[in-house]
């Protein structure tokens, strides 16, 4: 079969921007309002999107964005999903530096068995150091926390192979519920981690949940191109996107992987209109309820909530050297190479962070053919679909989804009936089987 697009959609409540609870059509609540979820997850689902996506946090103050302040825990919110939705993935946002092996693999397991065979997690190791303030612990450094990340899901995929796929027998003549050879220890003592095991669930179908990453720093692109199947990335310009698609297929092969085991998955916006001038108002309409105080709380986050304000936003982005490098590093790195290259201003800066003017805005058509544009020339494997206001997404479902299927680059039902197989995955063999085989 023809290679074709993976699609998710990025589930964001009040959505990703400081104005768009503003909105007239918008629901204030939405983030923490199940209903609100339900739609969303069974929209994207009739529309045979790969499938639901959780970003997280661990700390907000006063300047952070209105979706952050109030909405749902990813794994409760995804439970929730899986009982209401039959194929779509669901994925999970969870820290690696913030929480502990065990729990989070029996968690994710869990959610594996109620969605039978539907759970993803995407692994991130936390950039602000406001976190540790609410875990009594002291941030780690940038690369340390990409180590701690590497025993974390070493330990979390030993448990996940505690027991073989059929170890729990349930003789009930003979007595027998389980098979005590196919009970694996996993005795794991490293730097970080000490994790006896065995994991107290049993094997899903699909072997391992579905692995997420998103680095974009040199450590973080080597830890996601070396263990997750798929990469969220947030990259506006295509140039960008292919640069990062091709050395992220390059150290998948460096690793002894197949590069196309690795789907990389940007991020997008899509505002639709039936002209292109209907789409830039929508586009113009958004930012213009945007405050340059809203945009420099927003383009602060990723300096670890650095105060911009004490800047003039209409001379060059400041040089402000290693502050907050602990955080989004790869993202600052970015940024402030773009903004010397560019002779950007803080205003400039702060708005293309906060209301980028991306490619996909204008006509389906349009959209459509720009989403071809990035996967048929290396820019993309697929897209996590965001929804810039209320009734965005079901505008996207509704005029480009069609366009995609006639051109043969999206399904029109689903392959198989695990998130693995819908993505074209094949389900990790448990080590200790492959032990006995050899």
């Amino acid at each position: 079969m023809t290679k074709q697009l993976k699609l998710g959609l990025g589930l964001t409540g009040v959505g990703t921007s400081h104005v768009a609870w503003r909105r007239p059509q918008a629901n204030p609540k939405a983030s923490v309002d199940i209903d609100h979820y339900i739609r969303q997850a069974q929209r994207a689902e009739l529309a045979k999107f790969d499938l639901l996506f959780v970003a997280d946090g661990l700390f907000i103050n006063e300047k952070s964005l209105p979706h952050f302040l109030n909405r749902f825990e990813p794994l409760t919110i995804l439970s929730a999903l899986a009982t209401v939705t039959q194929n779509i993935g669901l994925v999970a946002t969870i820290s690696t530096s913030y929480s502990e092996p065990y729990t989070i693999a029996r968690q994710l397991a869990s959610l594996d068995h109620i969605s039978k065979g539907r759970a993803g997690w995407n692994v991130v190791t936390s950039p602000l150091e406001g976190s540790a303030l609410n875990y009594g612990k002291v941030h780690p450094e940038h690369d340390d926390r990409y180590r701690i990340a590497e025993e974390y899901l070493e330990v979390v995929k030993g448990l996940w192979d505690s027991w073989e796929d059929d170890a729990f027998v349930a003789d009930k003549e003979k007595g027998i519920f389980f098979d005590p050879e196919k009970l694996h220890m996993l005795n794991h003592q490293g730097e970080y981690f000490s994790v006896r095991g065995p994991l107290n669930i049993s094997r899903s179908r699909q072997g391992h949940p579905v692995i997420f990453q998103a680095g974009t720093s040199t450590v973080g692109r080597n830890f996601a191109s070396t263990h997750a199947d798929c990469v969220f990335t947030n990259l506006v310009s295509i140039e960008n996107a292919r640069e990062y698609y091709r050395d992220l297929k390059e150290l998948a092969l460096s690793s002894g992987r197949d590069p196309e085991s690795l789907s990389i998955l940007p991020s997008i916006q899509p505002i639709l209109g039936q002209t292109q001038e209907e789409a830039n108002a929508k586009f113009d309409m958004i930012g213009d309820l945007l405050s340059p105080e809203d945009t420099l709380n927003y383009l602060g986050r990723f300096f670890d909530h650095f105060d911009f304000s004490q800047f003039p936003l209409d001379e060059p982005f400041p040089e402000i050297g290693a502050i907050g490098s602990n955080a989004f590093k790869g993202g600052q790195d970015r940024l402030k190479k773009e903004a010397k290259e560019k002779g950007l201003t803080l205003r400039e800066v702060a708005l293309q962070v906060t209301h980028p003017r991306h490619p996909f805005i204008g006509t389906p058509e349009k959209v459509a053919d720009e989403i071809q544009k990035w996967f048929v020339t290396g820019a993309a494997d697929g897209f996590i679909v965001g929804s810039s206001e209320e009734g965005a997404f079901d505008e996207f479902v509704d005029l480009v989804i069609p366009i995609l299927q006639q051109r043969g680059l999206f399904r029109t039902e689903y392959e198989k009936d695990t998130f693995r197989g819908n993505l074209g995955l094949h389900v990790p063999q448990n080590r200790h089987s492959q032990v006995k085989t050899v």
